[in-house]
């Protein structure tokens, strides 16, 4: 085991930035008006499991396609461009049909674990070890859930203003990790 705290840090501030909890309370908070409880537990159980699954066997699938690392890098680069597009400019480019309940589907997945954090997993991969991934994992969830938890209490706290200014910060700091995804992995073949 290889533990730095550097990496721990840089992964667990990127999937921070790319699971986008505190962006996501307002889509939480209509979830809850809705259709009721949201569960808490079970997305956070889900979300952990859908992350290490695809942590370990995405790059078994990628090969499975023909693919590597590096380009799937350049891709998930492209896919937090176009997401911190969205949370500093306040657009949507990607659409998704609406949840009839508020249990794994809609909360694990896509909300926790959607594409952006699937890529961002396999890109990090390139650059970091995995137990220090693992425990970047480990921290969001353990913020996804108190998040969860306390949605109302946040919400009120932070407030509209707050939200989107929270939102903003990290869009630009995910835009600028695009970046950096991006220029490390175009140019490895080439």
């Amino acid at each position: 085991m290889d533990f730095k705290f550097v990496e721990i840090l840089n992964s667990t501030l990127i999937l921070f930035s790319v699971i986008d909890i505190f962006g996501s309370i307002p889509i939480i908070v209509d979830l809850r008006k809705k259709v009721g409880h949201v569960q808490s537990e079970k997305a956070t159980l889900a979300a952990f499991i859908i992350m290490i699954l695809f942590l370990f066997l995405g790059e078994f699938l990628l090969k499975l396609f023909g693919l590597d690392l590096a380009s799937f890098a350049v891709a998930g680069a492209l896919i937090l461009f176009f997401l911190s597009l969205e949370m500093i400019l306040g657009v949507r480019l990607f659409k998704d049909a609406a949840p009839e309940t508020a249990s794994i589907v809609p909360i694990a997945f896509p909300l926790l674990a959607g594409a952006g954090t699937l890529t961002t997993l396999l890109s990090i991969r390139v650059e970091y070890k995995i137990e220090n991934i693992i425990i970047g994992i480990v921290l969001n969830l353990i913020l996804v859930y108190i998040v969860l938890k306390n949605t109302h209490r946040i919400e009120r706290f932070l407030g509209k203003n707050g939200l989107a200014i929270v939102r903003k910060v990290f869009g630009i700091i995910l835009l600028t990790i695009a970046v950096k995804l991006f220029k490390t992995n175009f140019f490895i073949d080439i």
